[in-house]
């Protein structure tokens, strides 16, 4: 028997009895903004910061702000004009000033972990909260200064209740759910069964989310390969795969991919990326086999003896919640405040998806055994480590995204294949959440109408669907390339660091990504873009 792994050096967990609270918290909290939040489609104007994107996805704005911004529009229409060299419509004045908070927020979340002088300290959560809310507050602070209150708020107005709280209460939720999810056993680390718990990580990763299938199967994968010294490349593929690659089809699966939805982009859409995530996965899926036939040759006779004595048939425990991430599924595809629920001529008030997925993270804790939680080792510090992140991110992005929607067409980007390899390339050392929303901002401003081979987005706004094919699967495919290229990828590695797995550095894991996945995304480059 192997001794039970702990996780009693992860800092700052919350105590999960208070989670309950936290979440009756959150539900008060979206009560009391949704009577705020009115639809109010149609331009409200530049006032240095474009409406149109200033706008929550859904088209919303509350009162007070829109009645500022027609205020403000009015006002500054004389001064509008005397601005020598500024580039209208949307671009604040010294927007160069303005993306530095970014820039740096992204920098800190590449570097600061490397570093041995501030590894042990980026690991508290708090310091990663305090860093993001800097970038944050000093993006306010220039849109106040340099173009004026009503900026600022409307600023906030589009990054928090817009952005963050649909896609930190998506996160929250999938995560607490599968979380209450327990897979056991041990079974004989064949190559074929390797292959298997990756297949089935795959295919389930876009329903559940990445981290959501992430979190399911690594312990049962290592669980079952414990009695094998050569385990890396299983653990690599295992991130490649399901921590990435699985969450194409659908924008539950993976964060860049919801950011598109919260943007307009139709819940089904990302359907069309079948093909792409089909071929990605049965070429590393057979690579992988045949990698593991090879390196199963050198495991010595006493632990593959040790692997065949050693057998637990596989056991699934909470399986209430697999109805909950359903509940999940349902809830993003159909309360849309956009449009109507299927069916009816009812809008979902504003809030009311994110009150239904609070509801079934609730639902999940109370329903769950708490053993099963336990014997997971659940704990809540990767997603708070997000949702501290995240917040800085989606206010200090304002400024770039702005930016961006003005003057995208005049960056020289053109073809699917540049799109593909520069989301790519970034989201491989940046976060690719806000990696996919800045080249979703670029394209967008580079499809002024409609026509063939343009997707209308939803809320107004058009995009070529073919750069926003090149950018969800740069995005998704290439955020595997490094540790840091997407959340769930440093979670498995610290997993499988825990269970004794001698994890590769930092460089050591690109060598893996440079000589299986940039191959790979050459021929997908060459074959569908």
């Amino acid at each position: 028997m192997s001794a039970p792994v702990t996780d009693h050096h992860l800092p700052n967990r919350p105590n999960p009895l208070r989670i309950p609270n936290v979440i009756a918290l959150l539900v008060l909290v979206l009560l009391v903004l949704a009577p705020l939040v009115v639809d109010i489609h149609g331009g409200h104007g530049d006032v240095r910061l474009d409406a149109e994107a200033a706008a929550s996805p859904d088209g919303s704005m509350s009162p007070e702000l829109a009645a500022a911004v027609s205020e403000a529009e009015e006002a500054g229409a004389a001064g509008h004009e005397g601005h020598e060299g500024h580039e209208a419509h949307g671009v604040p004045r010294h927007w160069q000033v303005g993306t530095i908070p970014f820039v740096v927020l992204l920098l800190s979340i590449a570097v600061l972990p490397l570093l041995r002088s501030t590894m042990h300290w980026w690991e508290d959560n708090t310091n990663r909260l305090a860093v993001a809310l800097g970038a944050g507050l000093l993006t306010i602070v220039f849109y106040a200064v340099v173009e004026g209150p009503v900026a600022a708020l409307l600023a906030i107005e589009h990054a928090i209740p817009g952005e963050y709280i649909p896609f930190i209460m998506l996160l929250f939720s999938l995560y607490v759910i599968s979380g209450g999810i327990s897979i056991t056993g041990d079974l004989k680390a064949t190559p074929t069964v390797n292959a298997g718990f990756i297949l089935v990580g795959t295919l389930i990763a876009s329903f559940i989310g990445t981290t959501g299938a992430s979190m399911l199967l690594i312990r049962p994968l290592l669980e079952t390969n414990r009695e094998r010294k050569h385990v890396v490349h299983t653990v690599v593929f295992f991130i490649f795969l399901v921590s990435n690659i699985g969450g194409t089809l659908l924008p539950i699966g993976d964060p860049p991919l919801f950011l598109g939805y919260l943007r307009g982009v139709p819940f089904d859409w990302t359907l069309v990326l079948w093909k792409e995530w089909a071929f990605l996965g049965v070429l590393l899926l057979a690579l992988y086999w045949v990698w593991d036939t090879i390196v199963v040759r050198r495991e010595t006779t006493v632990d593959k003896a040790l692997d065949h004595a050693i057998r637990r048939p596989l056991r699934l425990a909470g399986s209430i919640n697999l109805v909950l991430l359903l509940g999940v599924v349902f809830a993003v595809a159909l309360l849309d405040p956009s449009k109507p629920i299927p069916g009816t001529e009812i809008h979902a008030f504003p809030f009311c998806r994110e009150l239904v997925m609070l509801g079934l993270a609730g639902a999940s804790l109370a329903l769950t055994p708490k053993g099963i939680r336990e014997s997971n080792r659940f704990n809540y510090h990767a997603i708070v480590e997000v949702a501290a992140l995240f917040v800085g991110i989606f206010l200090s992005m304002q400024v770039p995204l702005a930016v961006l929607k003005a003057n995208g067409a005049g960056l020289g980007l053109e073809s699917p294949t540049h799109f593909f390899w520069l989301t790519g390339i970034l989201s491989s050392f940046l976060d690719n959440a806000p990696t996919y929303l800045v080249f979703f901002q670029t394209a967008e401003s580079m499809t002024p109408a409609g026509g063939e081979g343009i997707l209308e987005l939803q809320g107004g706004g058009f995009i070529r669907e073919d750069l926003l094919i090149a950018i969800s699967l740069g995005a998704v495919f290439m955020g595997a390339n490094t540790y840091i290229g997407n959340g769930p990828n440093f979670m498995v590695k610290s997993i499988a660091e825990q269970s004794g797995v001698r994890m590769p550095s930092f460089f050591g894991y690109m060598v893996y990504s440079v000589l299986v996945l940039i191959p790979a995304m050459i021929l997908v480059n060459l074959l569908f873009l």
